[in-house]
């Protein structure tokens, strides 16, 4: 394992009109407040000062000490995996056509992906993968329940957390063809051999295209609340403000609704705000996620529906073989659970149901999902 990596830092803040984390809570009129009126941690308008890409803001309490995280970004390492495509020199943001940032800048010839992993490294490996937008970060509850018997290891995708965010159409345009491809890569570099992969949410019809093409190595295929049904194919109008033209790049450069929105929308939520200050983190440091986020969107947008009904023939063909099983929370907001259970039939899938969980089930309910995971691998 690598050494211990340094997470990136804060800067001070952006341009003026950006937002920016207030040191020193005070008393403020209502209209001043960006966030929840009665919450100290409330996001203020009016930056002074202008230091970064552009497209970043930051600062304030969060920057004086230790956080969720540093402490998370420790616990794990930095993979090379799959190629850098093209030169096409420093990257620029789309808007004023600006020279981005190192955050927003292509590996020279790999892409880098922040991996997280727990138990021993001799037990079977599981692959857990995050939806969309989130982060590995998702799955802190779920690793120690299950690293006593497997080798779990969690990632965050190209354009989440801690992994490269390089500018669409610089290295790397985040279709979701891109994304089949470099998982093939990343799983090789982490787990060469037969591995068992639970993947949650939008990300699903991806792994089950590459789970198709690898069958001889898997073992398990979990599947976490993945869109399966023709109306799953629509993106959540929470999700899809993100494709528009324009306005999706000023939506997409607001931790608040990239992040916090994009998460608690769709399900139960009561994140703390230590933790929702770890899926901020990204759209805080720089611009690159913001603008990871718009071209995801669009991608999802124009080819989750050919994805989907891939994932639906691959799932109900004789040639299928891989063990499956499919886990739904059923307080989702975002995908509906009419059809679920038809499909899951007609293809004879085991359904597991998670009554209080939400669409980012291992966010929502995370202990209980890594104890069905144990349950469900240990058949």
């Amino acid at each position: 394992m690598a050494p211990p990596l340094a997470a990136p830092r804060f800067h001070a803040a952006a341009l003026p009109l950006r937002l920016r984390l207030r040191t020193r809570p005070q008393k403020l009129p209502c209209w001043r407040r960006a966030a929840r009126p009665n919450d100290e941690d409330y996001y203020l308008i009016d930056a002074p000062e202008s230091i970064g890409d552009g497209f970043s803001f930051s600062g304030g309490k969060y920057t004086d000490g230790p956080s969720k995280s540093d402490e998370w970004f420790a616990q794990g390492r930095m993979v090379k995996a799959h190629p850098v495509y093209g030169n096409k020199g420093k990257a620029k943001d789309p808007i004023f056509g600006l020279t981005m940032g190192a955050e927003s800048q292509s590996s020279n010839d790999v892409f880098r992906w922040f991996c997280v992993e727990a138990g021993s490294s001799s037990n079977p490996p599981v692959l857990f993968i995050h939806g969309f937008p989130s982060q590995a970060y998702s799955y802190r509850n779920v690793l120690p329940v299950v690293s006593d018997n497997y080798h779990a290891i969690a990632f965050d995708w190209l354009g989440f957390g801690f992994s490269d965010k390089p500018q669409p159409d610089y290295g790397f345009d985040y279709t979701l063809d891109e994304y089949t491809s470099s998982l093939e890569s990343l799983i090789n570099a982490v787990a060469p051999d037969k591995l068992s992969i639970v993947v949650q949410g939008y990300f699903a019809p991806i792994v089950v295209k590459y789970a198709n093409e690898h069958q001889d190595k898997l073992n398990h295929l979990i599947l976490v609340n993945p869109p399966i049904t023709d109306k799953h194919a629509k993106l959540p109008s929470t999700l899809a403000c993100f494709s528009n033209f324009l306005l999706g790049e000023i939506f997409s450069q607001d931790p608040l609704r990239a992040s916090d929105k994009a998460l608690t929308s769709s399900g139960p939520y009561m994140m703390k705000e230590e933790d929702a200050m770890v899926y901020r983190r990204p759209y805080l440091v720089s611009g690159s996620s913001g603008f990871a986020l718009n071209a995801i969107s669009r991608a999802m947008k124009k080819d989750l529906k050919v994805y989907i009904e891939s994932m639906r023939n691959i799932l109900s063909s004789d040639s299928w073989k891989t063990k499956t099983t499919v886990c739904w929370g059923l307080r989702d907001r975002w995908l509906n659970y009419d059809g679920v259970e038809d499909f899951c039939g007609s293809a004879n899938y085991k359904i597991l149901e998670l009554p209080m969980a939400g669409h980012h089930v291992q966010e929502d309910r995370g202990e209980e999902l890594g104890k069905l995971v144990k349950r469900i691998l240990s058949g």
